[in-house]
Protein backbone atom coordinates (compact mmCIF):
# COMPACT_ATOMS: atom_id res chain seq x y z
CA UNK A 1 0.00 0.00 0.00
CA UNK A 2 1.58 3.35 -1.12
CA UNK A 3 2.22 5.95 1.89
CA UNK A 4 1.85 9.30 2.07
CA UNK A 5 4.14 11.66 4.14
CA UNK A 6 0.83 14.48 4.43
CA UNK A 7 -0.30 11.57 7.10
CA UNK A 8 2.15 11.80 9.37
CA UNK A 9 1.11 15.70 9.83
CA UNK A 10 -0.87 17.20 12.67
CA UNK A 11 -2.67 19.76 14.15
CA UNK A 12 -1.60 21.00 17.59
CA UNK A 13 -5.08 21.17 19.79
CA UNK A 14 -5.22 23.82 22.89
CA UNK A 15 -4.27 21.84 25.70
CA UNK A 16 -0.79 21.31 23.55
CA UNK A 17 -1.78 17.50 22.28
CA UNK A 18 -1.28 16.81 19.10
CA UNK A 19 -4.67 15.86 16.52
CA UNK A 20 -3.68 13.58 13.83
CA UNK A 21 -5.55 13.93 10.31
CA UNK A 22 -7.47 11.22 10.73
CA UNK A 23 -9.12 12.71 13.75
CA UNK A 24 -9.37 16.57 12.02
CA UNK A 25 -11.67 14.87 9.50
CA UNK A 26 -13.66 12.79 12.04
CA UNK A 27 -14.38 16.14 13.19
CA UNK A 28 -15.55 17.26 9.69
CA UNK A 29 -18.76 16.30 7.96
CA UNK A 30 -18.99 14.74 4.52
CA UNK A 31 -21.01 16.86 3.35
CA UNK A 32 -18.79 20.05 4.16
CA UNK A 33 -15.70 18.03 2.46
CA UNK A 34 -17.85 17.60 -0.27
CA UNK A 35 -18.17 21.27 -0.81
CA UNK A 36 -14.38 22.26 -0.50
CA UNK A 37 -13.96 19.32 -2.66
CA UNK A 38 -15.74 20.76 -4.94
CA UNK A 39 -14.88 24.30 -4.50
CA UNK A 40 -10.82 23.54 -4.81
CA UNK A 41 -11.54 21.57 -8.29
CA UNK A 42 -11.19 18.08 -6.97
CA UNK A 43 -12.88 15.46 -8.44
CA UNK A 44 -15.97 14.14 -5.91
CA UNK A 45 -15.66 10.53 -5.27
CA UNK A 46 -19.03 9.25 -3.25
CA UNK A 47 -20.13 5.82 -2.41
CA UNK A 48 -23.31 4.59 -3.18
CA UNK A 49 -26.16 5.83 -0.96
CA UNK A 50 -27.10 1.95 0.02
CA UNK A 51 -23.89 1.44 2.21
CA UNK A 52 -25.08 2.98 5.31
CA UNK A 53 -24.25 3.26 8.79
CA UNK A 54 -25.49 0.45 11.15
CA UNK A 55 -26.58 3.79 13.37
CA UNK A 56 -26.86 6.76 12.32
CA UNK A 57 -24.68 8.13 14.86
CA UNK A 58 -21.83 5.77 13.82
CA UNK A 59 -18.93 7.73 11.69
CA UNK A 60 -15.65 6.46 10.27
CA UNK A 61 -12.56 8.80 9.09
CA UNK A 62 -8.78 8.06 8.09
CA UNK A 63 -6.81 6.74 5.93
CA UNK A 64 -8.25 3.44 4.00
CA UNK A 65 -7.38 0.22 3.50
CA UNK A 66 -9.18 -1.79 0.88
CA UNK A 67 -9.72 -5.22 0.71
CA UNK A 68 -11.20 -7.59 -2.28
CA UNK A 69 -12.57 -10.75 -1.95
CA UNK A 70 -15.07 -13.09 -4.10
CA UNK A 71 -17.28 -16.41 -3.05
CA UNK A 72 -15.36 -19.58 -3.17
CA UNK A 73 -17.60 -22.58 -1.86
CA UNK A 74 -14.46 -25.08 -1.99
CA UNK A 75 -13.14 -23.93 1.36
CA UNK A 76 -12.96 -25.72 4.60
CA UNK A 77 -14.36 -24.41 7.65
CA UNK A 78 -10.94 -23.98 8.96
CA UNK A 79 -9.01 -22.43 5.84
CA UNK A 80 -11.82 -19.85 5.88
CA UNK A 81 -12.06 -18.73 9.38
CA UNK A 82 -7.72 -18.85 9.51
CA UNK A 83 -8.07 -16.64 6.54
CA UNK A 84 -10.94 -14.45 7.53
CA UNK A 85 -8.83 -14.37 11.10
CA UNK A 86 -6.04 -13.04 8.90
CA UNK A 87 -7.87 -10.26 7.05
CA UNK A 88 -8.65 -8.73 10.59
CA UNK A 89 -4.53 -9.11 11.27
CA UNK A 90 -3.68 -7.69 8.16
CA UNK A 91 -6.41 -4.52 8.78
CA UNK A 92 -3.99 -1.65 10.11
CA UNK A 93 -4.59 0.89 13.43
CA UNK A 94 -5.49 4.51 12.39
CA UNK A 95 -7.04 2.97 8.53
CA UNK A 96 -11.06 2.80 8.17
CA UNK A 97 -10.88 -0.71 5.97
CA UNK A 98 -13.35 -0.85 2.89
CA UNK A 99 -14.51 -4.22 1.54
CA UNK A 100 -15.05 -5.32 -1.85
CA UNK A 101 -16.79 -9.09 -1.41
CA UNK A 102 -18.30 -9.31 -4.84
CA UNK A 103 -20.62 -11.25 -3.13
CA UNK A 104 -24.23 -10.42 -2.49
CA UNK A 105 -25.28 -13.68 0.30
CA UNK A 106 -23.06 -13.50 3.14
CA UNK A 107 -22.20 -10.92 5.62
CA UNK A 108 -18.66 -9.72 5.32
CA UNK A 109 -18.47 -8.75 9.55
CA UNK A 110 -19.20 -9.31 12.65
CA UNK A 111 -19.49 -8.67 16.15
CA UNK A 112 -16.27 -10.89 16.68
CA UNK A 113 -14.59 -9.13 13.78
CA UNK A 114 -15.63 -5.97 15.62
CA UNK A 115 -14.36 -6.55 18.78
CA UNK A 116 -11.22 -7.66 17.16
CA UNK A 117 -11.02 -4.69 15.10
CA UNK A 118 -11.52 -1.51 17.82
CA UNK A 119 -8.71 -3.09 19.76
CA UNK A 120 -6.49 -2.75 17.05
CA UNK A 121 -7.34 0.50 16.53
CA UNK A 122 -8.71 0.56 13.39
CA UNK A 123 -11.36 3.70 13.08
CA UNK A 124 -13.89 1.35 10.74
CA UNK A 125 -15.43 -1.14 8.36
CA UNK A 126 -16.82 -0.17 5.27
CA UNK A 127 -18.30 -3.27 2.64
CA UNK A 128 -20.10 -2.83 -0.41
CA UNK A 129 -21.89 -6.03 1.12
CA UNK A 130 -23.49 -7.23 4.20
CA UNK A 131 -23.10 -7.62 7.83
CA UNK A 132 -24.94 -9.55 11.09
CA UNK A 133 -24.54 -9.14 14.61
CA UNK A 134 -25.89 -5.55 14.33
CA UNK A 135 -27.06 -5.01 18.02
CA UNK A 136 -23.65 -6.22 19.05
CA UNK A 137 -21.56 -3.96 17.03
CA UNK A 138 -23.91 -1.16 17.79
CA UNK A 139 -23.03 -1.96 21.58
CA UNK A 140 -19.90 -1.71 20.62
CA UNK A 141 -19.61 1.52 19.10
CA UNK A 142 -17.27 0.26 16.67
CA UNK A 143 -18.26 2.20 13.16
CA UNK A 144 -19.64 0.11 10.77
CA UNK A 145 -21.33 0.77 7.32
CA UNK A 146 -22.87 -1.61 4.77
CA UNK A 147 -25.64 -2.59 2.41
CA UNK A 148 -27.73 -4.90 4.18
CA UNK A 149 -28.25 -7.40 7.42
CA UNK A 150 -28.25 -10.88 7.14
CA UNK A 151 -27.40 -14.29 9.60
CA UNK A 152 -25.05 -15.78 6.74
CA UNK A 153 -21.67 -16.40 7.54
CA UNK A 154 -18.51 -16.58 5.22
CA UNK A 155 -17.86 -20.19 6.55
CA UNK A 156 -16.86 -22.53 3.94
CA UNK A 157 -17.99 -19.66 1.50
CA UNK A 158 -16.06 -16.79 1.03
CA UNK A 159 -12.27 -15.55 0.86
CA UNK A 160 -10.08 -12.63 0.58
CA UNK A 161 -7.87 -12.29 -2.61
CA UNK A 162 -6.16 -8.99 -2.41
CA UNK A 163 -4.92 -6.00 0.29
CA UNK A 164 -4.09 -2.41 -0.56
CA UNK A 165 -5.18 -2.58 -4.02
CA UNK A 166 -7.35 -0.35 -6.04
CA UNK A 167 -10.85 -1.36 -6.00
CA UNK A 168 -14.45 -0.32 -6.99
CA UNK A 169 -17.25 0.17 -5.41
CA UNK A 170 -20.17 0.52 -7.69
CA UNK A 171 -18.89 2.65 -9.99
CA UNK A 172 -16.27 4.40 -7.64
CA UNK A 173 -13.03 3.66 -7.84
CA UNK A 174 -11.33 3.52 -4.48
CA UNK A 175 -7.55 3.93 -4.08
CA UNK A 176 -5.03 3.25 -1.40
CA UNK A 177 -3.56 6.39 -0.72
CA UNK A 178 -7.46 8.19 -0.15
CA UNK A 179 -8.64 9.04 3.07
CA UNK A 180 -12.50 8.58 3.44
CA UNK A 181 -14.91 10.12 6.03
CA UNK A 182 -17.88 8.09 6.48
CA UNK A 183 -21.36 9.57 8.25
CA UNK A 184 -25.09 9.47 8.25
CA UNK A 185 -24.87 11.82 5.31
CA UNK A 186 -22.98 9.07 2.63
CA UNK A 187 -19.05 7.97 2.54
CA UNK A 188 -16.79 10.71 0.55
CA UNK A 189 -13.19 10.13 -0.47
CA UNK A 190 -10.62 12.61 -0.27
CA UNK A 191 -7.65 11.58 -2.41
CA UNK A 192 -4.34 11.72 -0.05
CA UNK A 193 -2.14 14.11 -1.84
CA UNK A 194 -4.98 16.63 -1.51
CA UNK A 195 -5.69 15.57 2.25
CA UNK A 196 -3.94 18.38 4.26
CA UNK A 197 -6.03 21.39 2.19
CA UNK A 198 -8.74 19.54 2.25
CA UNK A 199 -9.22 19.32 5.70
CA UNK A 200 -8.01 23.15 6.65
CA UNK A 201 -10.13 23.78 4.21
CA UNK A 202 -13.30 22.51 5.61
CA UNK A 203 -12.33 23.22 8.97
CA UNK A 204 -12.83 27.01 7.94
CA UNK A 205 -15.94 26.61 6.46
CA UNK A 206 -17.24 24.81 9.70
CA UNK A 207 -16.06 27.78 11.78
CA UNK A 208 -17.80 30.25 8.82
CA UNK A 209 -20.88 28.29 9.44
CA UNK A 210 -20.66 28.50 13.12
CA UNK A 211 -20.82 32.27 12.42
CA UNK A 212 -23.26 32.18 10.44
CA UNK A 213 -26.04 30.33 12.64
CA UNK A 214 -24.98 32.80 15.30
CA UNK A 215 -25.80 35.63 13.07
CA UNK A 216 -29.27 33.91 11.90
CA UNK A 217 -30.27 32.99 15.33
CA UNK A 218 -29.83 36.74 16.24
CA UNK A 219 -32.30 37.97 14.02
CA UNK A 220 -30.04 38.76 10.96
CA UNK A 221 -31.77 38.41 7.50
CA UNK A 222 -30.80 35.36 5.74
CA UNK A 223 -30.11 37.32 2.60
CA UNK A 224 -27.94 39.71 4.67
CA UNK A 225 -25.78 36.89 6.91
CA UNK A 226 -25.05 35.46 3.48
CA UNK A 227 -23.72 38.44 1.45
CA UNK A 228 -21.65 38.91 5.12
CA UNK A 229 -20.39 35.19 5.54
CA UNK A 230 -21.04 33.23 1.25
CA UNK A 231 -22.21 30.05 3.33
CA UNK A 232 -25.06 28.58 3.32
Amino acid sequence: MSTNKSKSKTKTKAKGKKLTLAERLHACTSSVIHDVMKDQGIMIRVLPRTIVPLDTSMKAAGPVFTVRGRPDPTMDKHTSLFEWAGLLSKSPAGHVVICQPQDDVRALFGGLSAEALKIKGVRGYIADGGCRDIADITSQGFAVFARYATPIDIVCAWRAEAYGEPIAVGNVQVLPDDYVLADRDGIVLIPGPHIEAVIEAAEKKLATEGAMVKAIRAGMDPQAAYLKHRVF
